[in-house]
């Protein structure tokens, strides 16, 4: 997980606030976020589960390229230190993707536009989404105890066995924070999440 403090301040620094489409609180990204449009704010949705994303910004550099500038919809940092310039997929570049991708490197970034098809097949999205509902949630000590241990004995559990652990909090809440903090992981692309998908957890 990636706390507001392990965000780079030049990531933070960078916000804008003219964009148009308002967010949930992050994990990854500003503790409140503005999208250019319902695509953008998609694509952050994705970007908050993904496992590889240390921090986020719905801001980037302006590019360079061709005759026009071209400020992408995210700046990243990933967990291997490369900071990627991304792209939702409704967004039309001033320039060809190889001159975009030049002039990223020559500010020490990579580029790439994200593909309909990445944030809109399958069901990742709609896990993220339903999941991302309860990011802040705060589980207390004793239930995460509980359900940890009872995951250090099976080694996975059904969601609904591990909802059944939970004594002081909202069960679905509880599960879903700890999927957040990325103490906990489940699959989000084959289904739904429902009673039956299967819980591990995450030891770093």
């Amino acid at each position: 997980m990636a706390s507001q403090d392990r965000i780079p301040s030049e990531l933070r620094d960078t916000a804008s606030s003219a964009q148009l489409y308002s967010f949930h609180r992050s994990l990854k990204g500003p503790p409140t976020g503005t999208f250019r449009s319902p695509a953008a704010k998609d694509l952050a949705c994705l970007l908050e589960l993904d496992p590889n994303v240390i921090a986020w910004i719905a801001a980037a550099p302006v590019l360079q390229a061709g005759a026009g500038e071209h400020a992408p919809d995210f700046d990243v940092l990933h967990a291997d230190g490369v900071r990627w310039l991304l792209d939702a997929p409704d967004r039309a570049p001033v320039a060809s993707i190889t001159a975009l991708e030049a002039a990223a490197r020559a500010a020490r970034y990579q580029y790439r536009p994200v593909t309909k098809a990445e944030v809109y097949d399958g069901f990742r999205l709609r896990n993220a989404r339903d999941l991302l509902r309860y990011c802040g949630h705060n589980v207390p000590l004793g239930d995460r105890v509980r359900i940890l241990a009872a995951l250090d004995e099976n080694g996975s559990l059904a969601l609904a066995d591990c909802l059944g652990i939970v004594r002081e909090t909202h069960a679905v809440a509880a599960v879903a924070s700890l999927i957040l903090q990325g103490l906990l992981e489940v699959e989000l692309d084959d289904a739904l999440i429902g009673p039956e998908t299967q819980v591990r957890r995450i030891r770093n």
